[in-house]
């Protein structure tokens, strides 16, 4: 049996990559999709807001000229196992354990449980993407060729039981951007970027959820992880220079790699770390000021969770920011008390007549002001939502999460105040809005909504 996956008509809308929500509730499930390659257990990055299958795709759907049930596609797959074919080129596979999953990809659930060995086996050889191109060529394969191909069960299966012994591998990656990572540093496809994750407070779905589905190696290193908790910041914002009293981050996030590492650490290995990262002979602080954020956003396609802000002066102040903590009142502080702090320091400086105190001070004093003007929300540093109306559209710096990173972090790449601007676009997204959308047909985010036209609209709904 082969399934074809959910079509949700509003991708912006309802998928997200799993690292923009830290706890996310019952509305957002795991969403599967494509692989480059063939591997045990990848297309974890996603995730869907689907509500029970009674949320707003349910409503967006039934709002079509015909209601097809995109939105339900898959179901005889999920909560069973199978194998994930990626619908395009070569046909990678991966493994998959009953999640929702997108229409790029297409599931082979066996009639018979027992068969998965086997027809894994067939579907991550050469010999399978070989049968299936025999019967179609296309640049993508429907759903329905996948499982026409002859398939000798005897032969598959005998070649399961010689190359899995123990059965299939259970969930397992040190890939950060699966949410079956484990979440420790020292066994991380990217080592420095988990670690700064950590630093700042960020954890990944496995350390938070125990009755998620991994293997008995991805439990043993999530039980290490627990032990780096002691070393996360504890409301979200990590200086890069001294400031408060704290240390800088480059002591901290070296404290942390210590920890992960264990008597293994030495800086030996920390070169190691910065020559596999691009920064060879050059400090720890000099990836952290200039290569991490670059780094980070495009690890985590191009939707960064860790903020970079500074004033654009390598001597000058910085700030690395945990995005799911980053409120209104966070932001007020890393505002107010950490650059306030920091500006302090600079006119203490320039009363001295220290050199280049004046250039930082300015510096700093133009960071605040920008800051200010995100958090007032007047345009262009205000946060449009395109299907959210306007006695929902938030006034001032008060984030939704379940926006996502893309919407979000608009007024700051408008403000100019992070190390390196994602590559992030808010023209117009594929498809129509439905009926009655306050703001038309199409679908445009790049708007900006005038802050006493929300206000006046608020205030009338909160009198109604």
């Amino acid at each position: 049996m082969s399934n074809k996956g959910i079509t949700t008509n509003d991708d912006p809308l309802f998928v997200q990559c799993f690292w923009e929500q830290f706890q996310w509730d019952t509305g957002w499930e795991f969403f599967q999709s494509t692989v480059q390659n063939t591997n045990d257990w990848g297309g974890c990055e996603h995730i869907l807001l689907y509500e029970n299958g009674s949320g707003h795709m349910r409503v967006l759907a039934a709002s079509q000229d015909r209601d097809r049930g995109r939105d339900k596609q898959g179901k005889n797959a999920w909560n069973k196992k199978g194998v994930a074919v990626s619908c395009m080129r070569d046909l990678p596979v991966s493994l998959y354990n009953g999640v929702k999953f997108d229409t790029n990809v297409a599931m082979i659930v066996p009639h018979n449980p027992d068969h998965l060995p086997a027809i894994w086996c067939f579907c991550s050889s050469p010999e399978y993407n070989e049968a299936v191109r025999q019967i179609d060529r296309s640049l993508k394969v429907t759903n329905a060729t996948l499982v026409k191909v002859p398939f000798n069960l005897a032969h598959w299966t005998k070649v399961a039981q010689e190359k899995y012994p123990n059965g299939l591998p259970q969930p397992y990656s040190d890939d950060p951007t699966q949410w079956i990572f484990h979440g420790h540093p020292a066994q991380s496809d990217a080592p420095l970027q988990v670690a700064v994750a950590r630093l700042l407070g960020y954890r990944w779905p496995t350390e938070q959820d125990s009755a998620m589905e991994f293997s008995d190696d991805a439990r043993a290193w999530v039980k290490k992880s627990e032990a780096l908790l002691a070393h996360a910041d504890g409301d979200g914002i990590v200086c890069i220079p001294a400031v408060r009293g704290e240390k800088p981050a480059v002591d901290r996030l070296r404290e942390l790699l210590a920890a992960a590492y264990g008597p293994d650490w030495s800086p030996a290995t920390q070169e190691e770390l910065l020559v596999a990262a691009g920064f060879g002979g050059k400090t720890l602080e000099n990836w952290l000021r200039d290569g991490f954020f670059e780094q980070h956003c495009k690890l985590f396609h191009q939707h960064p969770f860790i903020w970079h802000v500074w004033d654009g002066r390598r001597d000058g102040f910085s700030a690395l920011v945990n995005y799911h903590t980053l409120d209104r009142r966070q932001l007020e502080k890393l505002t107010y008390t950490y650059l306030g702090d920091w500006i302090k320091r600079q006119e203490d400086s320039l009363a001295r007549d220290e050199g280049s105190a004046e250039a930082r001070l300015l510096a700093a004093r133009e960071l605040q002001n920008k800051l200010k003007l995100i958090l007032e929300g007047r345009p262009p540093y205000d946060i449009f939502v395109r299907w959210k109306p306007m006695e929902q559209q938030s006034i001032g710096w008060e984030p939704d999460l379940n926006d996502g990173v893309r919407l979000n972090i608009r007024p700051f790449v408008t403000a100019d105040v992070l190390r390196k601007r994602p590559s992030i676009h808010w023209g117009k997204d594929r498809g129509k809005n439905p009926p009655g959308s306050p703001w038309g047909e199409e679908r445009i985010n790049d708007r900006h909504l005038k802050l006493a036209e929300k206000q006046a609209v608020q205030q009338k709904t909160e009198m109604a």
